[in-house]
């Protein structure tokens, strides 16, 4: 199958699969009245599926098991475990305890959906994975997003089929995978190497991706955590629906922003988009809370900008990441960076969630010390031109 196809696929897949992660987000207020949720407990079942994620990720890293398996099998029988996780939750009779345990083993399936992606998406275009990782990034927020389209539009009566529609899709994913197969750049480990991937840190350039990811991992998922709260405090829409079409036009902006990225990294190179989006999406971090005053529809807007730039820089920082490690052990490194940034992101969705109602967009500061640290960690990557590049 030509590469341009099967990346397609994948990106697909990705899209569906990644419909797991904020479906417990976009039925919150249904949540709120059927279960007497808080918006602490809420924040919980973000983080539930932030541990989750990670608690996957470090098994898959720490134990080979990314590099020794066929990476679209690990991907579909993933896809088809989060699937039924995610079902699981809206088959609850309610209660936080539950809901908690469903979202972590959704969180452990995406472990084997995002990072797996990326690994069987490099398997086919490796010379292209500043471009390829932008569409399979940019997938994923979008994925992101789609419950909340779903609840925006009405497409689901109730807060359930929301839930079993993320599921469904998952499941289609699952079937697109499995029927794909691995790329011809498929490398794999002859056997499982416990521990052995904690040796990419030693490479400076893997390093430096590794931690300007981090700052970035710090902002991105607290921001689109607590967004839909900024977007309702706003009196740019009516509440209710629009609050949730809002927060998906600011994914499907993030997607674009990936997309985007990729395509200018072949210009540019993935060091500098990452370093343009991170101090972009620092910048407003900064000046966020200081333009409350304008007009409302402008600050949406700033948003929206907003949802470009804290995405962007992603999957340049996995492109540079799967570049400086050896191909038997990508599937492995990208995991393990993953499972620190996703630890990472638990602590700043936390406080945030924890500080919205004392703070309210005053939190945006809160996010300003991850793409500060992001920028010092890539301060000598602005003139490396990665193999992804090529001249015009």
């Amino acid at each position: 199958m030509p590469p341009r196809f099967a990346v397609a696929i994948i990106v697909v897949a990705e899209l569906f699969g990644t419909s797991l992660w904020f479906s417990a987000n976009a039925v919150a207020d249904a949540l709120h009245h059927a279960w007497g949720m808080t918006a602490v407990e809420l924040g919980y079942l973000t983080s539930a599926v932030q541990l989750g994620f990670i608690a996957g990720t470090l098994l898959f890293a720490l134990s080979g098991l990314a590099d020794r398996y066929s990476a679209s099998r690990i991907f579909a029988v993933c896809a088809v475990g989060g699937a039924l996780a995610n079902a699981g939750l809206a088959s609850t009779a309610g209660g936080l305890l539950p809901a908690l345990l469903f979202r972590f083993l959704t969180g452990i399936a995406l472990a084997g959906i995002y990072p797996i992606g990326m690994k069987l998406v490099v398997s086919w275009a490796p010379d292209k994975a500043g471009s390829v990782l932008g569409w399979l990034v940019g997938m994923l927020v979008l994925g992101s997003g789609v419950p909340h389209f779903v609840r925006g539009t009405g497409v689901s009566p109730t807060w359930q089929g929301v839930i079993l529609s993320a599921s469904v899709l998952a499941l289609i994913a699952a079937v697109l995978v499995a029927r794909l197969g691995d790329g011809p750049h498929h490398g794999s480990a002859r056997r499982l190497q416990w521990g052995g991937v904690l040796r990419a840190f030693r490479e400076p350039g893997f390093r430096a991706a590794a931690f300007g990811y981090f700052g970035h991992m710090w902002e991105v998922y607290a921001f689109w955590a607590v967004m839909p709260l900024m977007i309702a405090r706003l009196d740019v829409t009516s509440g209710g629906s629009a609050v949730y079409l809002g927060a998906f036009l600011i994914f499907a902006a993030g997607a674009l922003g990936c997309v985007y990225g990729g395509t200018l990294s072949h210009r540019w190179g993935s060091a500098r988009v990452a370093t343009v989006a991170l101090a972009g999406s620092g910048l407003i971090c900064l000046l966020f809370p200081l333009m409350q005053t304008i007009s409302h529809d402008l600050i949406f807007a700033l948003m929206l900008v907003w949802g470009v730039l804290v995405a962007a820089d992603s999957p340049q920082f996995s492109a540079l990441a799967a570049q400086a490690c050896p191909r038997e052990q990508v599937g492995s490194a990208l995991a393990l960076m993953n499972s620190f940034g996703f630890a990472i992101s638990v602590v700043s969705i936390e406080l945030t969630t924890m500080l919205w109602q004392p703070l309210h967009m005053q939190v945006a500061w809160l996010l300003l010390p991850g793409p500060v640290l992001g920028l010092w960690a890539m301060r000598g990557m602005w003139q490396l031109q990665p193999a992804t590049a090529t001249p015009d």
